[in-house]
């Protein structure tokens, strides 16, 4: 009997200081897998709790449907309840495609339109920019 693998998604968690967990995010983020992204996100702001900043690296990401979609939402609604402010680096095409069709890219990924918000380096975040 051969049984199927999971749901091809691997999430490599990292910490880049006190203040900034990162998520590597490698594969499809869909229906089988979208779960799991919400459950490594909130795992990883108990383990940290000092951190204000989670960094998920789609660079490697391949597709994002609905779920995965819904996920990323679930993990915004986690991450501002705890005052941690989430970022999409490296977003594929395909990724950029569905926040911006969805209308979920400024919610996702930016701050609310006519504020500055300031970055724990003190620069600016920038719409596209590495702080995005």
């Amino acid at each position: 009997m051969t049984t199927i693998p999971p749901a091809g998604l691997l999430l490599t968690p990292s910490l880049r200081d006190e203040h900034t967990v990162c998520v590597a995010v490698v594969g499809d983020l869909d229906y089988d897998s979208a779960r799991r992204l919400l459950d490594e996100a909130e795992r990883q702001l108990t383990l940290h709790p000092a951190a204000r900043h989670l960094r998920l690296d789609c660079s490697r990401l391949v597709t994002c449907d609905s779920m995965g979609l819904a996920m990323l939402l679930a993990v915004r609604r986690v991450t501002g309840a705890a005052g941690v402010r989430l970022h999409l680096d490296g977003r594929a095409a395909s990724l950029e495609r569905i926040l911006r069709v969805t209308g979920t890219l400024d919610h996702l990924t930016y701050p609310p339109a006519g504020t500055e918000d300031m970055s724990d380096d003190g620069q600016q975040d920038v719409p596209g920019g590495e702080h995005s």
